[in-house]
């Protein structure tokens, strides 16, 4: 991590690498040649269609692929900012100490423990970093940084997965889904796969097959949502400094608990979960056992990589057990 506790300067970087440039830009261009086709039929709206999409297409390819990566790099005495397109120059700028008159860190709203540094000038200019990827020590760096450029009052931030908690928090606090919302989707369920079948009787209409089979079809989906909804809640981990406490629901709402212990795990790793390893990362723990436990989601790969290391020491695990 460039911007570990233990390092001299702090380096924040941001964007996309030129592997994960060129995956996204092919997606795009794929999606966008789907619709090639209609340009050369005679109907005057798929035309349209097709050269709305393909411009729709190459704007997201020529945006992917010219947008700037960046990296600070916080020293004692200044800050340097450098920033590079694909195919420009390097760009760089050298921020002095005494110019910064003011430190805020401000969290995302699509990301709970994701912090970036916002630094107040003496010129009233404001400059925002990228995102500190060391998540478990965001208190630490904010106060080592104001300690270095002297600015006062800086408000701590809440951080659920700061190392110095007793508990890190992963995900939110569990909540059955209400009674009433899961009779409403039940019947919901049961209403769309009955309309069809309604619908013909309405008519006079013999009904079809697929109309009959529809029927039990809504019975069973509505079954399975009274009965399976509150398993879609997703898990709560409780990381403490000797085990990881996970809550899970029951379908009728009652909670689970499971406790791992670093006897139990055999491996951790960080992966993927979605299409974007800026916001989909989770920490995967396998137990001997066999038994996989899912993290929520945390954020990028180097902020799960920051997690998945603070359990490491926290559980005591080997560190061969763990590949991140």
């Amino acid at each position: 991590m460039d911007d570990a506790t233990t390092s001299t300067d702090i380096r924040l970087r941001e964007g996309a690498s030129i592997a994960q440039r060129l995956v996204m830009s092919g997606f795009a261009a794929a999606v966008a040649l789907c619709f090639t086709p209609g340009l050369f039929t005679h109907d005057t709206l798929e035309i349209i269609i097709s050269l709305v999409a393909l411009l729709v297409g190459a704007g997201f390819v020529v945006g992917i692929m010219m947008a700037p990566a960046v990296v600070w790099i916080i020293t004692s005495n200044e800050i340097l900012i450098g920033q590079q397109r694909p195919f420009g120059k390097l760009r760089m700028r050298v921020v002095p100490k005494d110019d910064i008159s003011g430190l805020q860190v401000p969290g995302s709203k699509r990301v709970k423990a994701r912090f970036q540094l916002a630094f107040t000038l003496a010129s009233g200019e404001r400059l925002t970093s990228p995102p500190i990827s060391d998540v478990t020590h965001v208190r630490d760096t904010v106060a080592r940084i104001a300690t270095q450029f002297g600015v006062p009052d800086v408000e701590t931030p809440v951080n659920p997965l700061d190392a110095s908690n007793p508990e890190m928090r992963l995900g939110d606090p569990l909540e059955p889904f209400p009674a009433r919302d899961i009779r409403i989707v039940a019947l919901i369920a049961v209403a769309l796969c009955a309309v069809p079948y309604a619908y013909k009787l309405w008519r006079g209409l013999p009904p079809g097959p697929v109309d009959l089979m529809l029927l039990p079809i809504g019975a069973i989906a509505a079954f399975a949502v009274h009965r399976y909804a509150n398993l879609l809640t997703g898990a709560f981990w409780i990381i403490r400094p000797s085990d990881i406490r996970v809550e899970r629901l029951w379908g009728d709402g009652s909670l689970r608990a499971d406790h791992i212990e670093g006897r139990d795990v055999k491996t951790i790793t960080v992966e993927r979960r979605g299409r974007s390893e800026d916001e989909h990362c989770i920490v995967v723990i396998r137990l001997h056992s066999g038994r996989r436990f899912r993290s929520p989601r945390i954020g990028s790969r180097a902020e799960a990589r920051a997690v998945a290391t603070e359990i490491v020491r926290r559980l005591g695990i080997a560190p061969e057990s763990s590949k991140i």
